[in-house]
């Protein structure tokens, strides 16, 4: 009887091997064509893996181990028949046009999408109202109760989409057993790292043995920023479609900034530093599987309703697990926003081989001087790390201080950093 060998595809360019990260199905189940039966692991992005043809299929590695690209993982029986009772499963429903729910970058509690999406699923391989392999591992990682969720899928069965969308929306933490807490005993659990989590782990100790990392610091006033946001917010948003957040201004800023600077935005191959004409932005936004961070191409060419409405799509991509690896790979300068999570100053680690990473804060009211007068301000501490191989003490300060003064002067930010009174002149 023909079998069918599915092989590990490659994920992308110098990905020589994968982790099986969860099965999506078990062995002896039937399975469609194009039908996601795996989930797999990469040093760089957690994908899924479609089933090649229709039949029953046979697991060849178990969940955790780390398969070598074009190894075989599974067979399929290309000629069994599909099992009597079941049916072909749903192909999943196509996307709607419409604006999607605003997604507050690297937030933790996004709206869900009014639809539930749906997935494709074995038939038959798990009672009522059962959660799937994937989702049951999310579920106890986060400590959900079975029947705490309300599942989408055949025959109520939870799924993982299920669980990503009830965590996004702010699950209730009553409904589920929490592991947070101490309960008095000796206990200690051993727990694998995922591939994804033990590259990066190698990354950042590389960046901080390769690179001669430093951080410098400033503060904003954020009160002409909050201004304007509160004067044209809601007009920005009928007529851009798309709502005027912080990291607009931010990214803007920071790509003025980055022409006049240009050493910030250059990398270190070898004995080389290779310049780029062009800010290609990483923005860190949060995610079911932690902190990812795509990038928005060619960001100095973009208006801040563009910049908003790629950071949207990114984040709501990244929140849904779709995310591509193309999506995360590149990017000249890195912009990170601890202040959604409550942080007040940190020193960011660089996103290697980048030269240069913004860290954003919270935003308090403090009292500062203001033309010799104590005022309350909303204050943010802003932060550069940098690699001083490459990025010297002045330039370093000088770009956080380019940034400060155009968000302290939003009207800068139209006449590329100067101001109007400096183009008027031609200075």
């Amino acid at each position: 009887m023909p079998i069918l060998e599915m092989k590990v595809p490659s994920p992308g360019e110098s990905i020589s091997e994968v982790e099986i990260a969860a099965w999506l199905v078990s062995d002896g189940d039937y399975v469609e064509k194009d039908q996601a039966i795996a989930e797999v692991d990469s040093d760089k992005a957690t994908l899924e893996l479609p089933a090649e043809q229709a039949g029953i299929i046979t697991l060849k590695v178990e969940e955790g181990d780390v398969v070598p690209v074009g190894d075989v993982c599974c067979l399929i029986d290309t000629d069994a028949e599909r099992p009597a009772g079941s049916a072909p499963s749903t192909p999943a429903a196509p996307k709607s046009n419409a604006a999607p729910t605003p997604v507050p970058v690297a937030a933790s509690a996004p709206e869900p999408s009014p639809t539930t999406p749906t997935l494709s699923t074995s038939t038959g391989s798990y009672a009522e109202g059962h959660a799937s392999p994937a989702a049951k591992k999310m579920m106890a990682d986060k400590g959900i109760t079975d029947g705490a969720i309300k599942g989408s899928g055949r025959d109520g069965r939870v799924l993982k989409q299920d669980v990503i969308l009830a965590m996004a929306a702010g699950f209730d933490p009553s409904a589920a057993l929490s592991k947070s807490g101490f309960t008095g005993g000796r206990e200690v659990r051993r727990e694998r790292m995922s591939m994804l989590r033990r590259k990066v782990a190698e990354r950042l100790v590389g960046v901080k043995n390769d690179t001669a990392m430093l951080t410098t610091f400033n503060e904003v006033d954020m009160k002409p920023i909050m201004d304007l946001r509160k004067k044209y917010k809601q007009k920005f948003k009928d007529e851009k479609g798309v709502g005027l957040g912080f990291m607009g201004f931010f990214t803007k800023a920071v790509t003025i900034a980055l022409a006049e600077y240009p050493g910030v935005n250059a990398m270190i191959d070898g004995k080389d530093a290779i310049f780029h004409d062009y800010a290609d932005i990483c923005i860190a936004v949060s995610s079911p599987k932690g902190l990812m961070v795509p990038v928005v191409r060619n960001a100095e060419m973009m208006s801040l309703a563009e910049i908003e409405s790629e950071i949207k799509r990114l984040a709501i991509r990244a929140r849904d697990g779709e995310l591509t690896i193309d999506e995360m790979q590149g990017g000249t300068f890195t912009i990170t926003n601890g202040g959604v999570f409550g942080s007040m100053l940190s020193t960011p680690i660089i996103n290697p081989p980048q030269s240069a990473i913004l860290g954003m804060h919270n935003i308090v009211e403090r009292p500062v001087a203001v033309n010799g007068k104590v005022e309350i301000r909303p204050i943010m501490f802003v932060a550069l790390s940098y690699d001083h191989r490459i990025v010297d003490g002045k330039e370093s300060v000088s770009f956080l201080y380019m940034i400060k003064e155009m968000l302290e002067n939003p009207e800068r930010l139209i006449f590329n950093g100067k101001k109007p009174e400096e183009v008027l002149l031609g200075l």
